[in-house]
């Protein structure tokens, strides 16, 4: 079973940078999907930003431009460059990986996920 683990998380201003690191305990990243989810309490969990296991990416809408998704397969590290923050992408943000036919980008949904770290922004 896979293990992640979250960093990167903390507080900023609007308009400001973040990048988010996810280390996986072992090479996933060469078959699995892997992608970044966020929660905010009381909302649903959705798909900020996906990659496919042979390299293909979506971004949610609602982050496209301003977020990158990558990876480093050497390091078995995801990363998620956040920038042009806003105070409403402030939730807990959670590193996704799994079999690409399970893993629903727009429902949120794999079969492994971080703890999640915390990234707030304020106005």
């Amino acid at each position: 079973q896979a293990q992640l683990e979250e960093s990167g998380g903390g507080s900023v201003q609007a308009g400001g940078s973040l990048t988010l690191s996810c280390a996986a305990s072992e090479n996933i990243y060469a078959r699995y999907c892997m992608g970044w989810f966020r929660q905010v309490p009381g909302k649903e969990r959705e798909g900020v930003a996906y990659i496919h296991a042979v390299g293909s990416i979506i971004y949610a809408d609602s982050v496209k431009d301003r977020f990158t998704i990558s990876r480093n397969t050497a390091k078995n590290t995801l990363y998620l460059q956040m920038s042009s923050l806003k105070p409403e992408d402030t939730a807990t943000y959670y590193c996704a990986a799994g079999q690409c036919s399970r893993f629903n980008f727009r429902r949120a949904e794999s079969d492994y996920r971080g703890q999640g770290t915390q990234v707030t922004v304020s106005s």
